[in-house]
Formats: C-alpha cells, sequence, structure tokens
C-alpha cells in the first residue's frame, strides 16, 4: 500500500532502481577500457603480456589489482531515485 502521492509498488521500484544502478556501476568498474598499458600504473613493474592480452586495458599488475581490490569502497546512501514523498518528509 502506498501513502501519499506514491504509487503502489513505488517503494519495490526505487530499490530495484538502487541494485540496477549499482549493478551498473560494479560491472563498469570491472571492465577495464582503452589500451592496456606495458608497466603498471601503481608500481611500475611489467604487466605480463598474457594480462595485457586476456584483460584488454589493464592497466595494473595483479599484486597491484589485488591490493585494491581488497580495499573497502565508501559510497552515499542515499536513494537518488526518491518520489516527492520521500522528499517531503
Amino acid at each position: 500500500m502506498a501513502g501519499g502521492w506514491a504509487q503502489d509498488g513505488a517503494v519495490n521500484e526505487q530499490i530495484e532502481a538502487s541494485i540496477e544502478d549499482e549493478l551498473r556501476r560494479m560491472q563498469m568498474r570491472r571492465q577495464p577500457q582503452g589500451e592496456s598499458l606495458t608497466h603498471c600504473a601503481d608500481c611500475d613493474e611489467p604487466i605480463p603480456e598474457k594480462r595485457r592480452t586476456a584483460i584488454p586495458g589493464v592497466k595494473l599488475c595483479i599484486e597491484c589489482q589485488s591490493e585494491r581490490d581488497r580495499r573497502p569502497v565508501q559510497r552515499a546512501g542515499f536513494n537518488r531515485r526518491g518520489s516527492k514523498d520521500s522528499q517531503l518528509k
């Protein structure tokens, strides 16, 4: 049941939209773009040719990428697609 100006199912639509946004953001982060570097952007060690071929656009060596993947990522905790109802409260 929706309240105020919100339609039935509006909350679920907002949740689904937030999940879709996050999935899209994660996919973009996982897919390197552009041309691969021959040396790591962080430590300047050579990136093996097999890695550059397997992942087009790679910028980091395996060790630096592993370290970066272990770091926690901080994100804003708000829903950008809030309804009028949520903005009035």
